[in-house]
């Protein structure tokens, strides 16, 4: 495993991160394929033997349970200070009208909470999920300063928004002497690459690390275009079906030359997407989910994969350009 530090801080990460949206009580929240704790656990195990140290989830990933598998997987197998927990706020926790958003009165609600879930005093990474339109940035980044002020929180970072408000939030945070953002988790791989075009270029300026999610396009990136996913999620997750359904001509071309090259090396396609998002400036760690043994095994097998400059341009070669998704 190969660490490195997440933006321009010292904090270490493993450049895979362990996504844990893939677990929670099915039953509790919107996402009915997710693994239970005991399908859940040895995913945790196998992480941790392979030198992962870095887990993201949220305060709203199945209804909290998320968090709470997460918690109790890192007490069992890890030693806390080892190992970097990284939960966001943002979404409905409650139907009250205080029950979701960046006001300081939900920050403080639902860091404490997010503590409670997953059963330690502090939190690693605390993230905005999504840039709050109706609470003013200012009140968001004095609360989320104060959360580290507390000891609540080591680090902060934020995810899917634009450039002139990440921009905009880092400009106000030096203005006040307010804690800067370290990360940004945008959405991006092979089949969505629009962040390339002013967002990391702002966070390699500004030492930003860069934490993708949907490394794999929801897996569109891991098998042929024309093979159906055999994951529950693959016919349940809504929200993911919103991200791909309106560039599927152009993602086709993508997905068949990343086909081409994965063949020619004699190599899993997820491992080769993932090698090239590895190479690319300014990633940090893939944010990586698995539901399947070797979901694991092939993200951590692309730290070895070296892609030619002939190849990374080829692989490139097909894109258009896409409307921006995942702000939602």
């Amino acid at each position: 495993m190969e660490y490195v530090r997440l933006g321009k801080t010292g904090l270490k990460v493993s450049r895979i991160c362990l996504g844990c949206m893939s677990y929670g009580v099915p039953a509790r929240g919107a996402h009915a394929w997710t693994l239970d704790e005991p399908e859940a656990r040895p995913f945790f195990r196998r992480a941790i033997e392979l030198g992962i140290n870095f887990f993201d989830t949220s305060n709203s990933y199945s209804d909290g349970t998320s968090e709470e598998i997460l918690g109790r997987a890192i007490r069992d197998l890890a030693r806390r200070d080892e190992v970097v927990i990284a939960t966001k706020v943002f979404h409905a926790t409650r139907k009250d009208p205080n029950g979701r958003g960046l006001s300081r009165k939900a920050i403080f609600a639902e860091v404490d909470a997010s503590l409670r879930r997953l059963e330690t005093d502090y939190i690693d990474l605390y993230q905005i999920h999504r840039w709050d339109y109706e609470t003013p940035i200012e009140e968001t980044l004095e609360a989320l300063h104060d959360v580290v002020k507390a000891g609540k929180a080591r680090y902060l970072g934020a995810s899917s928004m634009f450039a002139w408000q990440l921009a905009q939030a880092l400009y106000l945070a030096d203005l006040h002497g307010w804690t800067r953002f370290a990360s940004m988790q945008g959405h991006y791989n092979l089949l969505y690459r629009e962040e390339e075009r002013e967002m990391i270029p702002l966070c390699v300026d500004q030492g930003i690390g860069v934490i993708p999610w949907s490394p794999l396009a929801r897996g569109r990136l891991a098998r042929p275009w024309e093979e159906k996913s055999s994951t529950p999620r693959a016919g349940t997750d809504e929200f993911g079906k919103t991200l791909y359904a309106r560039t599927e001509s152009a993602d086709r071309a993508v997905v068949e030359r990343l086909g081409e090259i994965a063949a020619a090396r004699g190599l899993p396609r997820a491992q080769v997407a993932l090698a090239w998002m590895l190479g690319k400036p300014g990633v940090t760690a893939p944010i990586v989910g698995a539901t399947k043994s070797h979901h694991l095994e092939d993200a951590v097998a692309a730290l070895e994969v070296r892609l030619m400059a002939d190849e990374t341009a080829r692989l490139e070669e097909p894109y258009v350009p896409h409307p921006v998704l995942g702000f939602s």
